[in-house]
């Protein structure tokens, strides 16, 4: 009897089970695995970074839970993010304290990334809106803010809208239809709403503090926001349409932004604490808004940020969302609260 039949090793005790295969009970249609045949096993997975095979000894697998080095518990690259936000802040600084009109080319070069950004993230619905004709129309928008005020700034967005129209319909007319919306949402989503703040600063004698008192609102809104829903959120206010954010970061947006400008207004502009909290608090609602706006359009578009221009942020546009719509409500504010 030779050692490779099955039945050896019997008489010494040995208990003998029938393979599967042999068994009536296993099913005809299927087949019966080969011992000898290592095409049976599993080859691991090269795609597959969770394959116990392709860690080298020692190697552990990271868990869920740990963050690459340098990241914040939001998923930002703080340092990159910090260094960016203070680069830009001290840019808007200096232009206030220096010569406030140069806030002017602040505004128009802010915009001008910002209609750039905006034409080629919507460019992935097909539209190609032209960029030309809007950047030119930035330009003439906001010096008609600083010159002649807000009804100027209307004749100035419907120059814009009509010359990005005719600068398309020399394509065709199937060329103007396929692009007017994409040149109408630009044409008032950065450069009309930006162009605000050049109203903001034309007071001789407050100007620079009012538009200081409007972006510091806004970023101790992001700010008290960021903190409070880091630490403390666990309820989402939106998660369809930002998963991060949170009712307790809403909360924090409002009272460090209230607070914050209560006491801003008060020592910079002599303005009532109670209209200095009301500012802060409706500016950080309007800013929420408008970070939930440019997130409502970025799902839409299918992309994660407007363009990967600043480390740590994104694009311009990401940083700019919640500063679009807090620019003309402060316009709007300050006329009841601080009229000339």
């Amino acid at each position: 009897m030779s050692y490779l039949d099955p039945r050896a090793g019997q008489n010494s005790g040995d208990t003998y089970a029938e393979p599967a295969y042999q068994n009536p009970a296993w099913h005809a249609d299927e087949r019966a695995p080969d011992p000898m045949n290592h095409a049976d096993e599993k080859a691991p997975d090269p795609m597959n970074s969770d394959d116990e095979s392709r860690r080298g000894p020692g190697k552990r697998r990271a868990g869920r839970g740990r963050k690459p080095e340098g990241k914040s518990r939001a998923g930002r690259n703080l340092p990159a993010a910090i260094a960016v936000g203070l680069s830009l802040g001290l840019v808007v600084l200096a232009s206030l304290l220096v010569w406030s009109p140069a806030l002017l080319g602040v505004v128009v070069l802010a915009a001008g990334v910002g209609v750039w950004e905006t034409s080629r993230a919507l460019s992935v619905t097909g539209a190609r809106p032209p960029v030309i004709p809007l950047i030119a129309g930035t330009a003439v928008m906001t010096g008609l803010a600083w010159y002649e005020g807000a009804d100027a700034l209307t004749v100035g967005l419907v120059v814009t809208i009509g010359a990005a129209v005719l600068w398309r319909l020399a394509d065709g007319v199937a060329a103007v239809r396929r692009d007017f919306t994409s040149i109408v949402l630009i044409a008032v989503y950065v450069p009309f709403l930006l162009s605000f703040a050049a109203m903001l600063v034309r007071p001789e004698d407050d100007g620079q503090w009012r538009v200081l008192a409007t972006v510091v609102a806004v970023v101790l809104s992001d700010t008290g926001g960021y903190a409070a829903g880091v630490f403390l959120g666990k309820h989402p206010m939106a998660p369809k349409i930002s998963p991060k954010k949170s009712w307790e970061g809403f909360a924090g947006s409002i009272t460090a932004s209230a607070i914050g400008s209560g006491a801003l207004l008060f020592f910079l502009m002599h303005v009532p604490v109670y209209y200095g909290l009301l500012f802060g608090a409706v500016l950080s609602v309007v800013a929420v808004l408008g970070d939930l706006a440019e997130s409502m359009l970025k799902r839409d578009l299918g992309i994660k940020d407007m363009s990967n221009l600043l480390p740590g942020h994104g694009g311009l546009m990401d940083r700019l969302d919640s500063i679009l719509f807090a620019v003309p409500t402060a316009y709007l504010l300050f006329a009841i609260i601080a009229p000339n």
